[in-house]
C-alpha cells in the first residue's frame, strides 16, 4: 500500500557493481559485430579495470549510446529480448545484457549466486481521507506473490484479508480506495492467525530451507511502518523473515538511473512499456504488478538484492557490498510480554 505524503529514504548508492543476487537464467551470447565496434575507442581513466574485456564493454556502450530507438529495438529483437520501454530503458537493457554475457564468459559472474525466489508483498491497511497523524493503520489485506527467478514467472500467490481490531469499522474512503468491504473484514481472521497462515504457506514451498528467497516491496513503508505497527498492535514480535527486503523503488532508480519521482508503480510500468493489470490498491493486484516489474528488471540484467532492513524498529539501508544472504526459514514470532 502506497502511503500518502511518505518521505521516502534517499536512494542507496549505485548498485551496478554489486554481487549478483536474484538473477535471470542464462541466455544466448550477445555479440555486437566487429564492423560495429571497429575503430571505436574509449577514453581510459585511472579507475578502468585492466582486463581488456572492460574496454570492449566500454566501446560497445559507446556504440549503443549512439543508436536510435529503432536500432535498439531491432538489436534487442535479434537477441529475443523485450523491445518495449522508453529509449533509456532500451539502452540499459542492451548494455547490461552484453556486459553480463561477456563477464560470464570470463567467469567473473557466478550464475548460481542468486535468490531462488522473491516474495512480493504489498499490504492494504485501514485509512481515512487525508490520513490524520493520530490515525493508527492496521493491515486488512496480506498478499504474497511468489516469483521464480529461474523461470522468470509468477509461480504462486497467497491472499487473505485481516480483521482490524482498533478501528474495526472501515471508513467510506478506505472501502472506495481498496475495494475491501466491511463484510469482508468482519468475516476475516485477526492478524496473528493470518500471519501463521502465511508462514505455513511459505513453509510448504520450502522457502528458507530448500530454496533461498527474499522479500520485496514497493517502497519501505510496508515492512518498516505497516508490519511494524501491526505487530505492536497484535502484541507479537516482528517476524525474522521480514527484517530485510528488496525495496524495488531503490533498485529501479539505481539500475535505470532515474530520480525518485520516476519510481512510482504506474510510472515504472509505463517506462517499461507495460500497463497496470487489475484494480489499483488491491493488495494482490498491486503485488502482481510489482512482480511484473521485478521480472522485467531481471530480464534486463538487474541484480535484485536486499537493500533495506529494520533494526530496533528503525529503517536502515543495507550496503550492496555485503555478502548475499537469503531470508531465514519463516517461523511464527513469539508474543510480547
Amino acid at each position: 500500500m502506497e502511503e500518502q505524503n511518505e518521505n521516502r529514504p534517499q536512494a542507496a548508492r549505485d548498485e551496478a557493481a554489486a554481487a549478483p543476487a536474484a538473477c535471470p537464467p542464462g541466455r544466448q551470447h550477445c555479440r555486437i559485430s566487429d564492423q560495429e565496434t571497429n575503430g571505436k575507442t574509449s577514453a581510459a581513466s585511472s579507475n578502468d579495470f585492466s582486463d581488456p574485456i572492460y574496454k570492449e564493454i566500454a566501446v560497445t556502450n559507446g556504440y549503443i549510446n549512439r543508436m536510435t530507438r529503432e536500432e535498439l529495438r531491432s538489436k534487442l529483437a535479434e537477441f529475443k529480448l523485450e523491445t518495449r520501454g522508453v529509449k533509456d530503458v532500451l539502452k540499459k537493457r542492451l548494455k547490461n545484457y552484453y556486459k553480463k554475457q561477456k563477464l560470464m564468459q570470463k567467469e567473473y559472474i557466478n550464475g548460481d549466486s542468486c535468490y531462488d525466489y522473491i516474495c512480493v508483498v504489498d499490504f492494504e491497511a485501514t485509512c481515512e481521507e487525508g490520513n490524520p497523524p493520530e490515525f493508527v493503520h492496521e493491515i486488512i489485506e496480506f498478499p504474497v506473490v511468489l516469483v521464480n527467478t529461474r523461470t522468470l514467472e509468477i509461480e504462486d500467490t497467497f491472499q487473505q484479508y485481516v480483521k482490524p481490531e482498533i478501528n474495526p469499522k472501515l471508513s467510506d474512503f478506505c472501502i472506495s480506495l481498496t475495494g475491501i468491504t466491511q463484510d469482508i473484514v468482519d468475516k476475516a481472521d485477526i492478524f496473528p492467525q493470518v500471519l501463521q497462515n502465511v508462514i505455513e504457506w511459505m513453509r510448504q514451498r520450502e522457502l528458507g530451507t530448500k530454496y533461498s528467497y527474499s522479500m520485496l516491496t514497493d517502497g519501505s513503508w510496508d515492512m518498516s511502518k505497516f508490519l511494524n505497527i501491526q505487530c505492536r498492535i497484535s502484541r507479537i514480535k516482528y517476524p525474522s523473515f521480514a527484517k530485510k527486503w528488496i525495496n524495488i523503488r531503490k533498485s529501479y532508480g539505481n539500475f535505470y538511473k532515474v530520480p525518485r519521482n520516476q519510481t512510482k508503480l504506474t510510472i515504472m510500468l509505463e517506462n517499461l512499456g507495460m500497463n497496470y493489470d487489475g484494480r489499483p490498491h488491491s493488495g494482490l493486484d498491486d503485488s502482481k504488478n510489482i512482480a511484473r516489474i521485478a521480472i522485467r528488471m531481471l530480464q534486463d540484467g538487474c541484480d535484485l538484492r536486499v537493500n533495506e532492513r529494520i533494526h530496533g524498529g528503525q529503517l536502515m539501508t543495507v550496503s550492496s557490498s555485503i555478502p548475499l544472504e537469503g531470508a531465514p526459514a519463516p517461523q511464527m514470532p513469539r508474543y510480547r510480554n
